[in-house]
């Protein structure tokens, strides 16, 4: 019976699992073993070996240094590529030099190396922003603007105007009315440019698409501000895909969770949504955090906030 235990363990365990008193014991007793029993033993003698030698290199450890110069500590990198990236007309001997002024002594050879292995050339080749500053730049001044409907519950389909800041992804909910008209979304437009007061000057682009509906008279009023209207290509929403993007989040987060009555509902709910993705809402392209810290410092419309946040407690009253 035993042995039968045994064959039945040795077919499912592959490979034992011993602890180093197990190998003690099994090493201990491997001499008193018969020759008769021997095949029965699970342990070779290549493997009382292993184990030997393993002991020896617990017991005998020397210190072991890799041959070449030590790498570079992780606190000096990081005062290397900090500023280099902030400033990038510096060179490797500017950069070693103001790091002197510090206290850190880091040869300009050093700082090469360091920059290299971080993907940032010599200065002449850093000099020119990437294509993220490029266009972060250049979103300061883009506003979008679209349209999108909205199913009552009595089936009655209401759209909605809204304008979007690229830079700050701050939402103007414009208007919503059962009837668009062009004359009807040029009048928010002028609304929109009144409420944004001197911010409205910095607006440099428009984005629209080609409905019927953005006329040439809602053109005029961002061209009379200096700023150019691009319209999208046909059935190519990805142009606009800020303001479409919008679209998609304001229905998975509010208006496809609510039965709307009729447009003053509409109004009341957007109101209150536009308040909270404007002041509280985590956005991605903000680095995960609300837009809060950017009207401290007067990047939004103030007034038109504080309308909107009071009317929208209203709304939620």
């Amino acid at each position: 019976m035993l042995r039968h235990q045994v064959a039945v363990l040795r077919r499912q365990v592959n490979r034992p699992d011993l602890n180093d008193g197990d190998r003690i014991l099994l090493a201990a007793l491997s001499r008193f073993l018969a020759r008769s029993t021997r095949r029965s033993f699970f342990v070779s003698p290549s493997t009382l070996l292993r184990w030997h030698r393993r002991l020896v290199t617990r017991k005998w450890t020397y210190p072991h240094r890799c041959p070449g110069r030590p790498p570079t500590r992780k606190d000096v990198r990081e005062a290397v590529l900090r500023p280099a990236r902030e400033n990038p007309s510096w060179g490797y001997a500017r950069i070693s030099g103001e790091l002197a002024g510090v206290g850190i002594r880091v040869p300009p050879s050093t700082v090469r190396d360091i920059l290299k292995l971080a993907g940032l050339g010599p200065a002449p080749r850093r000099d020119g922003p990437t294509w993220a500053q490029f266009l972060k730049a250049q979103a300061a001044g883009i506003i979008a603007c679209d349209l999108f409907h909205v199913d009552t519950v009595f089936f009655k389909r209401i759209y909605v105007l809204f304008f979007i800041e690229h830079a700050t992804r701050v939402v103007h909910i414009a208007g919503a009315t059962a009837n668009p008209t062009g004359a009807w979304v040029a009048q928010q437009a002028r609304n929109l440019v009144m409420d944004l007061g001197e911010q409205a000057e910095q607006v440099k682009f428009l984005i629209r698409d080609r409905d019927a509906k953005f006329t040439a008279v809602l053109d005029e009023v961002f061209t009379s501000l200096g700023a150019r209207v691009i319209r999208t290509p046909v059935r190519a929403p990805r142009a606009n895909v800020i303001a479409e993007r919008w679209v998609g989040t304001a229905r998975r987060e509010c208006i496809d969770r609510i039965l709307i009555y009729n447009e003053q509902h509409l109004r009341r709910v957007l109101r209150a949504y536009q308040q909270h993705y404007n002041g509280h809402r985590a956005h991605r392209a903000r680095d995960t955090c609300g837009h809060r810290t950017h009207r401290r410092h007067g990047r939004f419309p103030t007034a038109q906030n504080t309308s909107d946040s009071s009317a929208a407690a209203r709304s939620m009253d």
